[in-house]
């Protein structure tokens, strides 16, 4: 049985994070945030939020990051009984528009991860946008694959077991090196992946977590730790992929 929610990691969004669930509520969606040591502002309105029907709140004592709140999330929904999980950003970023579209690849192909290929307008920042060139880069080296046109956009629907199968045997990236990692592990397992594009604004007033040089140096150092990984795995990876 498809059943889909919404997971939403949230550090200190407390102004943009109610149009995120109250657009989610409306698409048809229920919402699991998960509060990652946000300061008292931001917790009280989570709290209230999670007063609706059909929000959940996980709220972590330690800010463990963007990935450990994805994570938390992603295991909590499958608490909750939910078969998938739509990980959206708490800023406001992502075109919620388009999340009938992803619901619907998704119930088409139940097994597949459908990600997010993410269409930029003027407001995406120049710096984030050239790091992702490389990180495009070393994810088709990694994955010996040029199958990931993207791997940074956290608009993407998980299928729940297959997704938890991984983590719960692999220690992933907590921080902002979550996104791109999780994508190839999941390929070197000949995860099914679809791809749609989305629409990404950074909104002028936004508050964005993501720290230039020591994201860019952790996804750095995640990138040569798949890349060993991936020395080490490459013949079971391009047997697995012979045999379909």
């Amino acid at each position: 049985m498809h059943k889909p929610c919404a997971v939403i990691p949230v550090y200190n969004h407390e102004r943009a994070v109610p149009k995120v669930v109250d657009d989610l509520l409306r698409a048809g969606l229920p919402c699991v945030l998960v509060d990652d040591a946000s300061g008292a502002a931001c917790a009280e309105v989570l709290r209230q939020l999670a007063e609706r029907e059909q929000v959940h709140l996980v709220r972590l004592d330690a800010n463990q990051g963007k990935g450990g709140a994805v994570m938390a999330g992603l295991r909590e929904a499958a608490r909750l009984g939910f078969s998938h999980a739509l990980q959206v950003d708490a800023d406001g970023q992502h075109d919620l528009g388009d999340v009938g579209r992803f619901i619907e690849q998704s119930q088409a192909y139940p097994q597949a991860l459908v990600c997010g290929y993410p269409q930029y307008d003027a407001s995406v920042p120049k710096g984030r946008l050239y790091a992702r060139y490389l990180t495009h880069v070393w994810v088709w080296i990694n994955s010996l694959s040029l199958a990931i046109p993207d791997s940074m956009c956290g608009f993407r629907v998980y299928p729940l077991p297959a997704t938890l199968a991984l983590i719960d045997r692999v220690r992933l990236g907590r921080r902002m090196d979550f996104d791109p990692e999780i994508l190839v592990r999941l390929a070197w397992r000949n995860q099914p992946m679809q791809w749609l594009p989305t629409r990404v604004h950074y909104p002028q007033d936004g508050l964005s977590h993501f720290r230039l040089f020591h994201d860019n140096a952790l996804i750095s150092k995640m990138h040569a730790k798949l890349f060993f990984g991936m020395l080490l795995r490459a013949p079971l990876i391009l047997l697995r992929r012979w045999r379909g």
